[in-house]
C-alpha cells in the first residue's frame, strides 16, 4: 500500500486520520514537534488501529531535518495539518503564526518537489471566508480573512494554487474545515490542546469535568437568533473520511472543497445540546465580543457530497455524546493527546 505522510499527524485531526488511513491498510508516517500534542497519541493509535505509525520528531521550518527525514522513507503522498492554529494568539502574536505556518509550508513544498513528491492535500480553514454575507458559504464565496491565521490559510492556498499553475504535474487539494468536534468513539485520542483550550468543545467538556468554573460566551448581541455566534460544528471522524475520500478520488491539479455538515448551531445551542445528552448543566456567563470573530459560519458542502462522495453523517448530539466520553476516560490516564 502507499505511504503517507501526515505533517502535524499527532494533533487532533490528524491522529483521528491516522487511524482511518491504519485501517484501510495504508503506511503512514507522522512528522510533528509536540508543540500541541503529545507522543502518547502514537500509542493510543496503536491500540486502535493495531499498527504504529512510523514518527519523526521536527520542526518543519528547520529545512535541513525535514529534507533529512523525507530521505528516509518513500512517501506517495502528503496531507498537511501542521501548523499553528489559535486566532486569538494570531491577533496578540501574528508573526510567530505567519512565520511558522508560512515558512513550513514554502519548505515542505520545497522538499516534496525535490523528491519528486506532487500529492497534496492541504488543511485549511473556513476562516477564509470570513467576509462573507450569505451563508452558506460554497468554494465559490469570496475569501478574506479578518485574523492572521485565517490570512495564513488564504496565503497558503494561493501559493499552492500558483505551483500548479507553473508545474501541471502537481495535485493539490484544499480541504476547508468547518469546526471539528467530538472524537473517536473509543474515547482514546480526542481534544485536548496545551494550554488553556479556545475551541468551544474542549471548553465545554472541561466545565462539565471542573477543570473550568464557567464558559465565556464572548458576545450575545450579533445578529443571530440567540445573539451568540453561529458556527457549523463537523465530527471528526466524518473528517478524517473527508480525507481519505480526497486521496483515493484522484484529482487533477487544484481542486478546494468545504468539509462541513452544512448546519449552523449558535453557541449557546451547542451548549443546551451537550446537558441534553449528558445531563449535566453547563455554566456560562456572557462577556465582550472576541477579536476575530465572525458572526455565522456554515458550509454548502454539495461538491464534496458529489465530486468526493463524501458526507458528513454524525450529528451535533454524537459529537457532545464522543467528547464527553473522551474527557470522562481521559480523566483517568496519564496520556492524552
Amino acid at each position: 500500500m502507499k505511504t503517507i505522510l501526515l505533517t502535524g499527524g499527532t494533533g487532533f485531526i490528524g491522529s483521528h486520520v491516522a487511524v482511518e488511513l491504519l485501517q484501510l491498510g495504508y503506511n503512514v508516517v507522522i512528522f510533528d514537534n509536540l508543540s500541541n500534542s503529545k507522543i502518547e497519541v502514537l500509542d493510543r493509535v496503536e491500540v486502535i488501529t493495531g499498527k504504529r505509525p512510523s514518527f519523526v520528531k521536527l520542526d518543519l521550518c528547520n529545512y535541513e531535518d525535514l529534507d533529512k527525514a523525507f530521505k528516509m522513507y518513500r512517501i506517495d503522498s502528503v496531507i498537511h495539518f501542521a501548523g499553528l492554529k489559535s486566532v486569538g494568539e494570531s491577533v496578540t502574536k501574528p508573526l510567530d503564526t505567519y512565520e511558522n505556518n508560512l515558512v513550513s509550508t514554502i519548505n515542505l513544498i520545497k522538499v516534496m518537489s525535490t523528491h519528486g513528491v506532487k500529492n497534496l492535500i492541504f488543511s485549511s480553514s473556513a476562516t477564509v471566508y470570513s467576509s462573507a454575507k450569505h451563508f452558506p458559504v460554497s468554494e465559490e464565496t469570496p475569501t478574506i480573512a479578518i485574523n492572521p491565521y485565517g490570512n495564513t490559510k488564504k496565503i497558503i492556498e494561493e501559493i499552492l494554487s500558483d505551483i500548479t499553475i507553473a508545474d501541471n504535474e502537481w495535485s493539490i487539494t484544499i480541504l476547508r474545515y468547518f469546526n471539528p468536534a467530538g472524537a473517536h468513539s473509543s474515547g482514546l485520542i480526542g481534544e485536548d490542546p496545551n494550554g488553556i483550550p479556545t475551541n468551544l468543545f474542549p471548553i465545554i467538556t472541561g466545565v462539565a469535568n471542573r477543570k473550568y468554573d464557567r464558559i465565556k460566551v464572548f458576545g450575545n448581541d450579533y445578529p443571530t437568533k440567540d445573539g451568540t455566534c453561529i458556527r457549523d460544528y463537523i465530527h471528526v471522524v466524518d473528517l478524517a473520511k473527508g480525507h481519505v475520500a480526497a486521496l483515493t478520488n484522484t484529482l487533477n491539479g487544484y481542486n478546494v472543497f468545504n468539509l462541513g455538515s452544512g448546519v449552523g448551531y449558535s453557541v449557546l445551542e451547542t451548549i443546551k445540546a451537550f446537558e441534553n445528552v449528558t445531563g449535566i448543566e453547563i455554566p456560562y456567563e456572557i462577556t465582550a465580543r472576541r477579536t476575530g470573530d465572525i458572526p455565522v459560519s456554515y458550509a454548502d458542502p454539495q461538491k464534496a457530497n458529489k465530486q468526493l462522495d463524501w458526507k458528513a453523517e454524525l450529528s451535533l448530539e454524537d459529537m457532545c455524546r464522543d467528547a464527553w466520553n473522551w474527557q470522562l476516560k481521559n480523566n483517568n490516564m496519564n496520556n492524552s493527546n
